[in-house]
This record gives C-alpha cells, structure tokens and sequence, in this order.
C-alpha cells in the first residue's frame, strides 16, 4: 500500500476525513493555506469547523472553539502592543490550564517563537535559559513569580493568578481589554522550542517546526484515537508528550480536558465525570495511579477509557499488565525523545507479550540499530538506535546536534529489536556501566528490582571505585519491609552476578522531574553527601 493510500486510510479511520459543506470547506482550506498548521492555523480551523462545540475544560470551565479563537485574537493584540513581534521568542510557564493555550496560539499569531519551560526548574536553571534564549516576554502563572525574580526578563505577563490582585499585567486583562476580531497572518510562521529535561545536565533548547498531517497519521497508525473524542491530557503541555495530543487535537476535534496538578484519584474522577475516551500520562502516573487503594480504584473503574497513551519514560517492570488487568487492554506504551518525537509505540498486543517492550515503528518511521562504526546489528544485539521520521528536530539553540548516520538521528538511547521486530531500550548511551570489564545497563537492574513484590520504583547509577573503575549503586523505595540482602538474592536469582549492585539503599521515593523522569544527577550528589 502507498504511502498516500496508508494515510488517507488511517485519517478516514480516525475520522478525520469527513464531510463539511461547500462553505466550511473553504474556510478551513484558507485558515491552512494562511496560518499553516501550527497552533495558529490548528485552531482557527476548529474555529470555523465546530465553532460552538467545546474544546476546553479546565478549573474555570469550558471553553469552545470559537471563545478560544476570540481570546488568542485578543491576547495576541495585548502582547503586540507589549513589543511582540515576527521572529521573538516568548517564553511559556505554565501549568494545564487555558493560559497555556490562550498563550499558545496568540504567539504563534504573531509569528513569534514559542519556548516552554518546565515548571519543575530551579531557580539558577531558568537564569541560565532566559539568558540564553532572550524571550521578549515570559508568560508565567503567578506561583512562579518569585522563582523568575532573578531571571533577566524584560516583561512578564501572569497567565494563571492565584491572588486578587497580582503584582503584574495578567493575560486575562489583555483579552479583557483588547478587540477578538479575526488578525492578519504574519509572514513567518511560529516555531516551538521545547527543553529537554536536564536529568544529566543543563537543559538544551530543542527547536521544532510545525508537525503536519504526516506527524499525526505517523501516530494515528498505530494508536486507534477517535475524531472529536474527549483527552485528559495529564501530561504537562510543555512536554513532548503532552504537547503532542495538544496539537493533535487540531487535526481530530478533540476537546481537551487540564487540570493544574496531577493528582491520581482526581484523574479518575476527571474521566468519569467529562467522559473521557482517552488519557494522556508519563509512566509515574499510573505507578501512583495503581498505587491507590483497592476501593478507590475499584469505585471508579473509568469505563468511557479507551486509549491510554504513555511516553515519556520506560515502563518498569510488569506496570503494564499490572495497569491492563486492573482498567482493561487499553495501554499504548510510547518511545522517543526530544529531539527525534516518537520512535516506536506499543500496542496493548504487544505488552502482553512483552511487558517492558518499546514497541514498533509506526508509519513512515524508520528505527535502526547500529554499532559503534554505524554499521546495522543484527536482531537481538545491543546497538545504539538512529530513528527517522518527519519530526527530527533542527538541532539545539545553543548549538549543536544529535549524532546523525544516513540520515537517521540517534534518540541517544542503547537498545536491541527482538525476532518479532519488537524494540526493547536498554537505557542512555551514555549510561552504560563498565564494571570488572562487563558492560551493565541500569535499566535491566531497574526492572529486576521493580520485580520484587516490596520495591515500588528503583533506580542504578555508576559510582566511582578504585578496583573496579565503577560499581553499581541501587536506590529504592519500597512498600514493605526488605533486606539488602533479599533484594541482592533477588537480582543474583535472575541476572547475572556481575550485575548486582554492591550497594542497595532504600529512600522514600525517588527525584523525579515534572515528566516523571528520574534525576540521576541528584541521586549521584546524594551519593556524595552521604
């Protein structure tokens, strides 16, 4: 089947293909054609399909596609008068609600540059940013006013207040005050840059361009989303991941269900209350999920629920089938980075099979597995893995890129495909441990320890040692009480010997960021107080 036949069959199976009047069609083929297909021309599409049909609900309430459209008119007036303009970046903190988006879409009508900054950073983490990046604005929710006190900002602009009266200009007074009337496109279209999560380091600025219709059915393909189905997107939208169901509600009509916080049991109460047909989560979130009480879970079994789309980070263990067995075979298990967007995505076919698997290339995507001379391994071998697809990104604001060979570029992660052509992620590439001359990857010791009944999460990081070069070092959180010594003879009963840590210490939970990803970083400097 083609490539144009594959599309535009899994569009129709989407229902996105469908039939608009003479009228309608003309305008979303103008609104395209005019503001691409970026937040901008997205939404102002949805405007002038469903003008009526809601496509927000937050804290606040509800939204539809035509008050959306009015407001990112208005807010995008307020912020030209404030010096935006073609070609500016403006920088976005904000958590899951309207502000987020009304500030989305009002930028990208300026034609100005969109950076989104994680709301877990630190203090001297946005310095750093902001002073690289140079936003002409910072859209920011009021509790971060502080934290940006030492940042270079030249104007910043509150987008969610928690006061009665803030200390700056709020992005609802300027959709207050400003005209909603239909703006004039700029001549350059928006683009997003997105962080990656400085788990190891500084984050870098990842720039992306407008991810188009093949972007979609390349997801589509393999994950069975439904056009004008309601998305709880739990994932923060600043996020690859939750960015990624943010702009594909465009292109499917989804209305778009936030809220501010995750909390685990308000996020089952959120899909039973607005009907939720799909759920977008990091990993950590339906550890916690399960986490809950037997009678909570049991009281609200979210039976509206059919897609469950996670990515972000590997699931450990068996939280797959744990998840299934508990709320049905719903669970898509998604892989990629930053700068490559997805890779490949598991289908609750496949994690039955193979729980801790990464899945398949959907559509259009090519996965490869290479050695350290880019030569391609054969199945079952560990290589480093180069994904190409529509979506790599343009290469880091400060400089610089991923390694590239023929074309693909690598994800900077280390795995294997299987006889079934099954993906399976080892871990970073730049996290394999050399110890007494063996080669250990983390995440196998990870998963090993997730598998003991008492271990709720786990970790293993590289420590520095006079005989060995490195040696292994295990941090877990558990439910009930353990030794040491049981969970070495669990690892011994199942791994090799080389690969049990010489040390497993038990902390209260892991560090994690707001993506739910593990900071190692911090674990290591832990390592170094004790």
């Amino acid at each position: 089947m083609s490539n144009l036949s594959t599309s535009l069959k899994v569009l129709r199976d989407a229902g996105v293909i469908r039939a608009y009047g003479p009228g309608k069609l003309v305008g979303i083929g103008r609104a395209f054609v005019r503001w691409g297909t970026g937040p901008a021309g997205g939404f102002t599409t949805l405007a002038v399909r469903h003008p009526e049909q809601v496509g927000l609900i937050d804290e606040l309430g509800e939204l539809t596609f035509g008050e959306m459209h009015g407001r990112s008119n208005a807010l995008a007036r307020g912020l030209a008068a404030m010096g935006v303009g073609e070609g500016d970046s403006v920088a976005l903190m904000c958590r899951n609600h309207r502000g987020f988006v009304d500030a989305s879409i009002a930028v990208a009508k300026l034609g100005a540059d969109q950076l989104f900054l994680n709301t877990a950073f630190a203090g001297p983490q946005l310095v750093d940013v902001i002073a690289r990046e140079k936003p002409t604005v910072v859209i920011h929710d009021e509790e971060f006013t502080d934290l940006l006190a030492g940042a270079d900002v030249a104007q910043r602009l509150v987008s969610w207040t928690d006061s009665d009266q803030p200390s700056v200009t709020t992005a609802e007074s300027l959709i207050r005050d400003n005209d909603d009337s239909d703006l004039e496109p700029p001549e350059r279209h928006s683009r997003i840059v997105i962080l990656t999560s400085g788990t190891t380091g500084t984050p870098k600025g990842a720039p992306r361009k407008e991810a188009g219709i093949p972007a979609a059915v390349s997801l589509l393909s393999r994950m069975p989303l439904k056009y004008g189905w309601r998305t709880h997107i739990a994932a923060p939208l600043f996020h690859t991941w939750g960015l990624a169901h943010y702009m594909l509600a465009m292109l499917l009509g989804s209305t778009i269900v936030l809220r501010r916080k995750f909390d685990p049991e308000d996020v089952l109460k959120v899909v039973e209350e607005h009907g939720c047909q799909s759920i977008v989560v990091v990993p950590v979130m339906l550890q916690r999920i399960l986490s809950l009480d037997k009678e909570i879970l049991e009281a609200h079994p979210m039976r509206s629920l059919q897609v469950v789309a996670s990515s972000g980070s590997a699931l450990p263990g068996e939280l797959a089938l744990r998840w299934m067995d508990q709320f049905g075979d719903n669970l898509y298990n998604i892989y990629g980075s930053t700068e490559v967007a997805w890779a490949t995505i598991a289908t609750p076919e496949d994690l039955r099979a193979a729980p801790t698997t990464a899945g398949k290339p959907p559509h259009a995507t090519i996965v490869r597995i290479v050695d350290d001379a880019d030569d391609p391994v054969p199945d079952g071998q560990t290589g480093r893995i180069f994904v190409g697809n529509s979506l790599l990104f343009e290469g880091y604001t400060g400089g610089g890129t991923k390694a590239m060979v023929d074309g693909l570029m690598s994800s900077g992660d280390v795995g294997r495909f299987d006889e079934n052509g099954r993906l399976f992620v080892d871990g970073r590439d730049d996290e394999m441990i050399v110890s007494g001359g063996e080669n250990v990857f983390p995440k196998e010791i990870e998963d090993c320890l997730v598998s003991h009944p008492a271990v709720v999460e786990a970790a293993a990081v590289g420590i520095d040692d006079d005989e060995y070069g490195k040696r292994l070092r295990a941090f877990v959180a558990v439910s009930d009480d353990v030794s040491e010594d049981d969970l070495k003879d669990h690892i011994k009963a199942n791994l090799a010997r080389y690969k049990v840590p010489r040390e497993i210490v038990v902390i209260p939970e892991l560090p994690r960021n707001a993506t739910g990803k593990v900071m190692k970083r911090d674990l290591a400097h832990w390592e170094t107080e004790e």
